[in-house]
């Protein structure tokens, strides 16, 4: 199928690409207010299952209740996933091309420490330098003021899913392409991870290229996912994956998915005390969003809305769990509900669209110069006598 042919098939790229940046967007708001607590919390504070967007967990003293002070997450507001995600968009756009590490430092670094944005959480101007967490923090210490090799900067820092958790732009540029795409996180991502962080991002952009593609399903995406993940990460995601695929309704889904993850998962039970080996660099381990994002896109169905909601409800890291299965159910075609897509952009002062529309420009001049230096690459492999290219 032809590109033209394909965008009018009503699940061509720009919606595709529209699908997962807005289904990002919209599952980051939803996971932020419970983030960090356990379905067996979330089930008592909200009185059941969260079913939509939800108010601060300390109501109206989020400003000083710890943990999560000074920020206001919930009533709609995205977190630093979004943050980054929109920043690596303004990356490609400068751009125009495949990224890579040295990308990250001459424009996504200096993004963050120069140009004041609207913080939905801090409910002010602020430079996203501020806003961050610390595994994002290093990337400014190592890069801007350690003058560190960015293919090497990642090295050292806490292995988590910072990378992960902004890569899908990376699997939307390089659209029905998993394995360009991994090749290309991983390039990028190695200027803020390493180990089984850096290859979860790497799979992630893969998984939303894969989920791109025409005809693609849930199945397609973990196949493609354990066709190209390594070491701990490909372990977690087959095992978790194999329990999803027991399950159809998410409630019944929690607690086997959590426990199927665990012996990957360094952190540890209790999610805000995690253990003395969390976080390290490991061939065995593997971060724990991915894989149970995946695992909630297949008990979902792809279905938007309940691998959404699948993914806030297990709480721990949710905000990147539903950022994660928003962007793969959104990939797959499966419509972001109207309602939260509508109160999260403006509760959030963000255009949750026009990200979308310049990061489809990007990707099909980034194929066209594909395309370019393929031929290019194919008439000077004939002329060394290479076999006769045809097309």
């Amino acid at each position: 199928m032809t590109p033209e042919a394909y965008e009018g098939s009503g699940t061509g790229l720009r919606e595709r690409i529209t699908g997962a940046l807005v289904g990002a967007a919209v599952g980051d708001a939803l996971g932020g207010p419970v983030e960090g607590y356990s379905p067996e919390q979330i089930l008592e504070r909200h009185g059941g299952r969260v079913h939509g967007i939800v108010g601060p967990w300390h109501g109206d003293d989020w400003r000083t209740a710890r943990p999560i002070a000074p920020y206001h997450k919930g009533d709609g507001h995205v977190t630093d996933d979004t943050l980054m995600t929109h920043a690596l968009v303004r990356v490609y756009a400068l751009v125009r091309d495949h990224l890579d590490a040295y990308a990250v430092a001459d424009h996504l670094v200096p993004d963050l420490m120069t140009n004041l944005r609207w913080i939905p959480e801090l409910e002010a101007e602020a430079l996203p330098l501020h806003r961050i967490f610390l595994a994002e923090k290093w990337l400014v210490a190592r890069l801007a003021y350690g003058h560190v090799d960015p293919r090497e900067a990642g090295t050292g820092n806490i292995v988590n899913c910072g990378a992960a958790m902004y890569m899908a732009p990376v699997g939307l540029v390089n659209a029905a392409n998993p394995a360009g795409a991994y090749a290309e996180a991983l390039d990028v991502a190695g200027a803020h991870q390493s180990s089984y962080g850096r290859e979860a991002a790497g799979v992630l952009a893969a998984a939303v290229a894969a989920a791109t593609a025409p005809g693609a399903s849930p199945e397609s995406v973990v196949a493609a996912c354990l066709a190209l993940a390594k070491d701990g990460t490909r372990a977690a995601i087959e095992e978790v994956c194999a329990v999803a695929g027991r399950y159809r309704d998410i409630e019944s889904a929690l607690v086997p998915l959590r426990e199927a993850v665990a012996p990957h998962d360094t952190v540890g039970p209790d999610y805000r005390a995690p253990s003395l080996g969390a976080r390290r660099p490991s061939r065995l381990h593997s971060i724990e969003e991915l894989p149970v994002a995946l695992g909630m896109l297949l008990v979902a169905g792809g279905d938007y809305r309940q691998a959404v909601l699948g993914s806030v409800n297990y709480g721990r890291d949710c905000d990147s769990i539903a950022t994660m299965a928003g962007a793969l159910a959104g990939a797959l075609g499966s419509p972001v509900p109207e309602d939260w897509a509508k109160t999260v952009a403006e509760a959030s002062r963000l255009d949750l669209w026009a990200p979308a529309r310049t990061l489809t420009e990007v990707a099909r001049e980034v194929f066209a110069r594909d395309v370019g230096r393929r031929r290019a690459h194919e008439r000077a492999f004939t002329a060394l006598g290479g076999p006769e290219c045809s097309g």
